[in-house]
C-alpha cells in the first residue's frame, strides 16, 4: 500500500496535486484532521487490497488540529503503517502573486498582509518540511511539469505514460461525439449497408470486415492513421494529458466506423497503450 501525506504552504499547489493523484488512481482526502489519520489508515489497510493507493492533505487549515500531526505520525509508525510525506513549497514572491490573482486571504491572517501569513506558516511547517520524504518547489512549474514530477515519484510501472485512450465508434446521423479529442470521418469508405447480406450485420462481423478491407483505400487510410497516432500520442503524454477520446464516425455508426475503431483499438493495444473501445450506436437499426 502507498500512503502519502500531502502538506506544504498554502498556495503552493496542494489542490492541483490532489487532482493529479486522483487521476493516477489514488483515493484522496482533503483537509483531514491529523487525529483521524491513524483510524483512516486502519480502514484502508482492512480493505483487503481494494484501496492500495491513498493520499491525504493535511495543512494549517486544520487550525489547532494541525499541531497534533507529529503525535499522529509517531502513532502511525508505532502501528507499523508506512507513509511518505510530500511537501509543497514556493517562493514568497510567487505565493504573494498567486494570492493576489485569486483574491483570497491567507488562512493564518484574516486581517493584515499576506506576507505575514506566509511567514507564520513557514515557521509552523518548518519541522514538517525537515521530516518530508519529498519536497517539490512549484514556484516556476507549469501544471504539466508538476504532473510529470508526481508521475516519477508515485506513478506505476508504466512510468510517465498515464494516458488512457478511449476509441468510440458512432454515427453522425445520431449526433456527433461531444467529448472526443479527435474525430475521424470514415464515410469515404464504401458502405456495407447497401449490400443486402451485410446491411443487418455490424462492423464486428467477419463478413463486414472482409468487405471493408477489400478496398485498397482502407489499408492506406489505416496506415496513415497509425502513423499519425504514433506521432501524436507521445506529445499528448508529454503535455500531461490523462485521457484521450478518439471518435470514429460513419453515417449510422454500425458498419464502417465499427470496423475501423476495432482496427485502431488493436493497433493501440499492440503498442502497449491503455485503451478501451465502445461502439455507441451498434444497437441502432435505422437505415443509413
Amino acid at each position: 500500500m502507498r500512503f502519502i501525506i500531502v502538506t506544504g504552504l498554502s498556495g503552493a499547489g496542494k489542490t492541483l496535486v490532489i487532482r493529479f493523484l486522483e487521476d493516477m488512481g489514488f483515493f484522496c482526502v482533503d483537509n483531514l484532521p491529523p487525529k483521524l489519520i491513524q483510524k483512516f489508515a486502519e480502514l484502508c489497510y482492512q480493505s483487503s487490497g481494494k484501496i492500495d493507493k491513498i493520499a491525504i492533505v493535511v495543512d494549517i487549515r486544520g487550525g489547532g488540529f494541525f499541531d497534533d500531526l507529529f503525535e499522529c505520525l509517531y502513532m502511525l509508525k508505532e502501528s507499523g503503517y508506512d507513509y511518505e510525506i510530500l511537501f509543497l513549497d514556493a517562493s514568497d514572491e510567487v505565493l504573494i502573486k498567486r494570492y493576489k490573482e485569486s483574491r483570497r486571504m491567507h488562512p493564518l491572517v484574516k486581517e493584515g498582509r499576506v506576507i505575514q501569513g506566509i511567514n507564520l506558516e513557514r515557521e509552523r511547517l518548518s519541522r514538517v518540511k525537515e521530516k518530508a520524504t519529498y519536497v517539490i518547489n512549484t514556484s516556476y512549474m507549469q501544471p504539466k511539469e508538476l504532473k510529470q514530477a508526481l508521475l516519477k515519484l508515485f506513478g506505476d510501472n508504466r512510468g510517465s505514460n498515464n494516458l488512457h485512450i478511449s476509441v468510440i465508434s458512432f454515427g453522425f446521423k445520431n449526433g456527433i461525439l461531444l467529448d472526443a479529442d479527435l474525430i475521424l470521418d470514415v464515410r469515404f469508405l464504401p458502405n456495407p449497408f447497401y449490400i443486402e447480406e451485410l446491411k443487418d450485420k455490424t462492423g464486428i462481423d467477419p463478413d463486414v470486415r472482409k468487405y471493408i478491407y477489400s478496398f485498397p483505400e482502407t489499408k492506406i487510410f489505416l496506415d496513415k492513421l497509425d502513423d499519425m497516432l504514433d506521432f501524436l500520442i507521445p506529445y499528448y503524454i508529454k503535455e500531461g494529458k490523462s485521457q484521450l477520446v478518439i471518435g470514429i464516425g460513419c453515417t449510422g455508426g454500425v458498419h464502417r466506423s465499427v470496423t475501423i475503431a476495432e482496427a485502431v483499438y488493436d493497433f493501440l493495444k499492440s503498442k502497449g497503450h491503455r485503451v478501451n473501445i465502445d461502439h455507441r450506436d451498434t444497437q441502432i437499426k435505422k437505415a443509413e
